[in-house]
């Protein structure tokens, strides 16, 4: 058994958690508009399902207005009604081929709401840890019954590896505590 590998898969995985994480943070509202915000919007043009950032140039002029710049007029109404329809609350106005989107400040109640999702959210990358650090630790555990490392090796092992997952740990919590700050900032 390769520990090294092991040790750099905890990290690769650790990390790759992480990700996942703030691409899921940057899709919930704060009180400013965020480009990101519409990344989960894809629209029906051309026959086909297509990111919203695939057909239109999406920009923040100002900090509670997003700009959304269709590159084919004809799309337009359809990029409209995509946002619409997104779940997300939002109500384009179009000038041309150009829908702005007025970002409504938040309510006290909405802010708690976004806020239990951030939570859960941090608690569902806790929970990927955990299982991630379950099935390597399944591996060093494996290698000590097939007699590939010594007991002293597994415990060693096993150690360093808690120590990666509680630092990534600590990263999940940092990112969450963030979130949970820019939600509730006014």
């Amino acid at each position: 058994m390769d520990y090294a590998l092991l040790k750099a898969e905890a990290e690769q995985k650790g990390n790759a958690t992480i990700e996942v994480l703030k691409k899921e943070f940057a899709g919930l509202r704060t009180g400013r508009a965020s480009v990101t915000l519409l990344d989960g919007v894809h629209v029906e043009v051309y026959g086909a399902d297509m990111p919203l950032n695939q057909i239109a140039t999406v920009s923040t002029p100002e900090a509670q207005v997003i700009s959304v710049s269709v590159w084919d007029a004809s799309n337009v109404a359809s990029v409209e009604k995509a946002i619409r329809d997104s779940g997300l609350g939002l109500n384009p106005m179009t000038a041309g081929g150009v829908i702005r989107l007025n970002m409504p400040p938040l309510t006290e109640e909405r802010r708690r709401d976004l806020v239990k999702v951030a939570k859960k959210y941090a608690e569902d990358a806790h929970i990927a840890l955990r299982n991630v650090r379950q099935d390597l630790m399944n591996k060093i555990k494996k290698a000590e019954s097939d007699k590939e490392i010594s007991e002293d090796d597994q415990k060693r092992f096993g150690e360093d590896l808690q120590k990666v997952f509680d630092a990534k740990g600590s990263d999940i919590d940092a990112a969450a505590k963030q979130k949970e700050q820019d939600i509730m900032s006014v």
